[in-house]
């Protein structure tokens, strides 16, 4: 049977037994779940939409791929067994309302910006401040259904995701909801664009997927800054994409900020495309989540493109921090600088996954790549693997990653002055990581970032460092 071109079939559904309290129940994996909830999901929506033999195509390539494991060579560090165990929920039944007051602290201090909010997958227009003036600051939903939008969209979406990653592929089958950013020619934003997540716990397990399409043209300027946040105890999976086309001469600053609950779970893939003469930046803060990874790939398309990528990771307990990150150096005379720093105790465990690709027609490229770790406890873990494939021979590319403890010469230096061993193990902390903190832009971000790490790190130390 056939309706409007969308092919009705019986997915092939695999079952397994579970044992509850005593009694056998069958349940259906989360695969199959989210293939068998397609349709409904395609249904409800505008099959008439250009992307839909996009949406459909993607679902038939998950269901044969399924979801990541640890026999892949990219994921043989991080499982997702004890998220994918959660019975979520595809899509929240009812839109819930939230305050300004009651969620104001996650938002940037004295920091007036453009503000799209979502709240469990539903855009609040109410606490957004969007723009059509001379720019467009706007949902996703809008832009994939409304004519004026068609020629970017038949332009960019979903022309650079991994057609290979099952994740990337699911979000785009559920691709409906997210930020949809275009920065015309010439154009400078003067205010940042705040882009928030939040989850509230209408479910008992919720599963997100927000999908953004950002579009700087030539010679424009924009930054923007990420936060997924959950306001609930309850398991929340967020699957979310993110396409970058930033053209030339064109510059981009984007903040990720990671400090969510630990009953939530963040797969990241963001994938920017640059023409020449462009600078992207990308800073990741990770500090919170039960898992969290992060996929940045980087494609340099033009010569004398600058790609900048720094992080910083700090977490505890069981919590793991995931980031690979590609550039692929496709013409001559680029530029790009990795600097990761990672500070790890409890039981936690982070991986660094970094790969620089040079072609052989990328002469005088410069590639540089840092990812230094500390461990605080001696249960704390850290994988590293950076990752050089070079076919040009007139390059100047290194790598390096360190792997050790704090200074104790340096600790018992600050103690011997009267510094609490806490506090001056804090104040090591912050030195090991300020030096990534320095490239920040935004003074709100900046702020906002060292009271997190001063929060992670259980003191208060009073001044700016």
């Amino acid at each position: 049977v056939k309706l409007l071109n969308l092919e009705i079939k019986v997915w092939h559904m695999s079952w397994r037994k579970k044992d509850t309290i005593g009694l056998n129940k069958i349940t259906m994996s989360l695969a199959d779940k989210l293939v068998s909830s397609f349709l409904a999901f395609e249904l409800d929506t505008n099959i008439l939409s250009p992307v839909h033999k996009i949406r459909t195509e993607a679902i038939k390539e998950f269901e044969k791929l399924g979801f990541p494991n640890k026999k892949l060579e990219a994921w043989k560090y991080t499982s997702l067994k004890n998220v994918l165990k959660e019975d979520y929920t595809i899509f929240s039944k009812k839109k819930n309302v939230l305050e300004f007051k009651n969620i104001k602290n996650y938002f940037l201090d004295n920091t007036e910006s453009y503000k799209l909010v979502f709240v469990d997958g539903f855009f609040d227009p109410f606490l957004s401040q969007t723009s059509h003036d001379g720019v467009d600051i706007c949902i996703l939903s809008a832009a994939l259904t409304k004519p004026v939008y068609s020629k970017v969209i038949s332009k960019y979406f979903d022309t650079s995701i991994n057609k290979k990653d099952s994740l990337s592929l699911l979000n785009t089958a559920f691709s409906k909801e997210g930020v949809y950013i275009h920065i015309p020619e010439n154009k400078i934003l003067e205010k940042p664009i705040e882009v928030i997540h939040f989850a509230t716990g209408n479910e008992a397990a919720l599963m997100l997927q927000p999908r953004n399409l950002i579009v700087l043209d030539k010679n424009s300027q924009a930054e923007i800054i990420e936060t997924h946040q959950s306001l609930t105890s309850n398991p929340i999976f967020t699957n979310s994409v993110t396409e970058i086309f930033v053209a030339e001469d064109a510059h981009l600053d984007y903040y990720k900020i990671q400090n969510d609950t630990l009953t939530s779970s963040l797969i990241d893939n963001t994938y920017i495309s640059q023409e020449k003469k462009s600078i992207a930046k990308v800073h990741t803060f990770s500090f919170g989540g039960k898992l969290t990874r992060n996929n940045l790939n980087y494609f340099q398309k033009g010569s004398y493109i600058d790609s900048i990528m720094k992080g910083i990771t700090i977490i505890d307990e069981n919590q793991l921090v995931d980031h690979h990150t590609l550039v692929d150096h496709a013409k001559p005379n680029c530029e790009s600088h990795q600097d990761y720093k990672g500070i790890y105790s409890g039981k936690s465990t982070g991986v660094f996954n970094g790969k620089i690709v040079v072609d052989k027609i990328a002469q005088k490229t410069n590639a540089f790549q840092k990812n230094n770790n500390i461990l605080l406890t001696d249960k704390s873990t850290i994988n590293s693997k950076p990752q050089l494939e070079i076919f040009a021979d007139d390059v100047k590319c290194s790598h390096g990653c360190t792997i050790g403890q704090l200074d104790q010469d340096a600790l018992f230096y600050l103690r011997a002055r009267g510094i609490p061993k806490k506090e001056a193990k804090a104040l090591l902390t912050f030195a090991f990581a300020n030096n990534v903190l320095e490239s920040v832009n935004i003074p709100s971000v900046k702020s906002k970032i060292k009271k997190i790490i001063a929060n992670k790190l259980g003191v208060d130390l009073g001044f700016d460092l």
